[in-house]
C-alpha cells in the first residue's frame, strides 16, 4: 500500500503492537501483532482471552469510527443499536475504554463498542477520546499516498452461510441505520461513509458464489472479510490478487 505513519505503538495492556496504514479518504489498514508469542505467559494470563489471540493472520476484523462516548445514555452506541433493535438478544456489549503510547509517549484514548458473543460478523466502533489526529494523522499529504494509487476503500465484502444471510442482512441494517441499497437474492449491499466525503465505501454481504468462496467460508472464522476493494486515482494499479487470507481489488 505505501507508508506506515505510525509504527511501534504497544496497547496498554502491552500484549499488542499496531501499525496504520492511513488512506486518503481518511479510512486506515490496522496491521496488528501480539508481541509476544502465547505460549511466553502463564496460562492465567489474560493475553489468552483476548479477542483475537485464536485468530489466523490475515482479515482479522473490521471496525466503524464510534463518538467516544462510554457512560450510559441515549447517545452511546451501544444503546442505540440495542433500542433499534428491540429484540431479546443485543446486538452490542457495554463500552469499555482503550488506548496505546506512541513511541513519542503521547497516549491515545479510545472507546469500543463491540458486538455481543455470537454476532461476530457485525462491526466493532472505535471512538476517539483523545484527538483523532494523534491516532490517525492524515497530515502532511504524504501520509495518505501510495505507490499502487488507492486513495480509498471502495467495498468490503464479507461471506455468510445461506441459512445466515437473512438474520446477518437485518442485523447490519440495525447497525447502519438503513435497509440495503440494494438486495439480491443472497446479497446485500451498504452505503457507508468516510470522514472527508471523497466517495461512499460499500459494505456487501453475500453467500458464497463459487467453490472458491465456499472453500474459504469453510475455513476461516468471522467475521469472514473476503474481499477488500480500494478505488485508484488516474494512474493506479488496477485488478486483483488472490492472498491465503482474501482477495484484494484496485478498482477505478
Amino acid at each position: 500500500m505505501g507508508n506506515y505513519p505510525i509504527s511501534g505503538n504497544h496497547s496498554t495492556d502491552g500484549f499488542t503492537a499496531n501499525a496504520l496504514v492511513i488512506i486518503d479518504d481518511h479510512t486506515y489498514l490496522e496491521l496488528l501483532s501480539f508481541t509476544h508469542p502465547a505460549d511466553s505467559y502463564p496460562p492465567s494470563s489474560p493475553r489468552h482471552q483476548h479477542k483475537w489471540a485464536a485468530r489466523a493472520p490475515g482479515w482479522i476484523d473490521y471496525a466503524f469510527l464510534g463518538n467516544g462516548i462510554l457512560d450510559e445514555g441515549p447517545q452511546r452506541i451501544s444503546d442505540v443499536i440495542n433500542g433499534r433493535w428491540r429484540r431479546e438478544t443485543k446486538l452490542y456489549n457495554e463500552e469499555v475504554g482503550g488506548g496505546r503510547t506512541r513511541e513519542d509517549g503521547v497516549k491515545l484514548e479510545w472507546v469500543i463498542s463491540a458486538p455481543a458473543e455470537n454476532h461476530g460478523l457485525l462491526p466493532f466502533f472505535c471512538g476517539d477520546v483523545t484527538d483523532r489526529q494523534l491516532r490517525v494523522p492524515t497530515r502532511p499529504d504524504s501520509n495518505t499516498t501510495h505507490p499502487s494509487g488507492a486513495r480509498g476503500v471502495a467495498h468490503i465484502r464479507i461471506l455468510v452461510k445461506s441459512d445466515e444471510f437473512q438474520l446477518v442482512a437485518d442485523q447490519l441494517s440495525a447497525v447502519i441505520d438503513a435497509k440495503p441499497f440494494e438486495r439480491l437474492e443472497g446479497t446485500a449491499k451498504w452505503h457507508l461513509s468516510t470522514l472527508n466525503g471523497l466517495r461512499s465505501p460499500t459494505l456487501v454481504v453475500s453467500i458464497p458464489e463459487s467453490g472458491e468462496e465456499e472453500d474459504f467460508l469453510r475455513e476461516n472464522t468471522e467475521p469472514n472479510i473476503y474481499e477488500v476493494a480500494f478505488w485508484v486515482g488516474e494512474k493506479g494499479k488496477l485488478g486483483s490478487v488472490l492472498s491465503p487470507f482474501g482477495r484484494i481489488v484496485w478498482v477505478k
